[in-house]
């Protein structure tokens, strides 16, 4: 059995997985998701949140968790699992990247706006906030654009916990290496409606740093509310090529 290590994306929390990690607990395998540090906090703490701190905090659970480990992000939380790659390579089985920034060493997320498409319907919703260190999303556009085939009383529950979000891990390029985050495994579970970081995109980041496999999920940017059991499923053929 696995231990399952899930990163949520930008503005959400550790629950976003929380009709999936039942799920995967299910079948036996052990599952954590928690908030990654400096979420939602004060402006002095967002302004203190670094992609470092959060890759250090992850590849300690990894270093603590039984093995083997499959680390998982959605959106954002692909850099933090590229990074913590990097650190601790041996302690992860593989990653799995949900819908998620799979850059390559030396880009940021900022950076990668130049080369994706251009996607003015999400830049609307994301709103800088008065402290200039963080941004938050505007809840009432944000459904169309995160989870247009996810169920309305799913969505409103989630979109009533999204958070602030700290500036500076979308401006730190990733600094990876072949030695290390190069040796770990990569999947990607991408989705064909995602309007945030559309298939395009996706597929792009695919052709950059080709991964062990690929599953395709007809699902919005959310697929942990409009597609839940298929994106359980994702992970549990990961975890079964581990331990095969």
């Amino acid at each position: 059995m696995a231990t399952f290590i899930l990163i949520h994306g930008a503005w959400h929390g550790g629950w976003s997985f929380d009709l999936i990690k039942p799920m995967l607990e299910a079948e036996g395998h052990q599952v954590i998701a928690p908030d990654l540090p400096g979420m939602g906090g004060s402006d002095a703490e967002l302004a203190q949140v670094t992609l470092a701190d959060w890759a250090e905090f992850t590849a300690d659970l990894c270093r603590k968790s039984a093995q083997p480990v499959i680390l998982a992000g959605h959106s954002r939380g692909g850099l933090v699992l590229s990074e913590t790659a990097e650190r601790a390579p041996h302690e992860i089985a593989a990653l799995a990247y949900i819908c998620a920034m799979m850059l390559p060493s030396g880009m940021s997320r900022e950076q990668w706006r130049g080369k994706a498409e251009p996607n003015p319907a999400f830049r609307a919703i994301v709103q800088p906030m008065e402290n200039g260190v963080a941004t938050m999303i505007d809840r009432k556009r944000a459904a169309p654009i995160f989870a247009q085939l996810s169920p309305p009383q799913l969505v409103e529950q989630a979109f009533d916990r999204l958070m602030a979000e700290p500036d500076q891990p979308r401006l730190t390029a990733l600094h990876l290496t072949a030695e290390r985050y190069g040796i770990v495994p990569r999947h990607y579970i991408e989705c064909l409606h995602d309007r945030t970081i559309p298939i395009a995109d996706q597929r792009m980041m695919q052709l950059l740093q080709p991964c062990e496999s690929v599953t395709t999920l007809d699902a919005d940017h959310s697929p942990f509310l409009s597609r839940p059991r298929e994106l359980a499923d994702a992970l549990l053929n990961i975890a079964k090529g581990v331990s095969a």
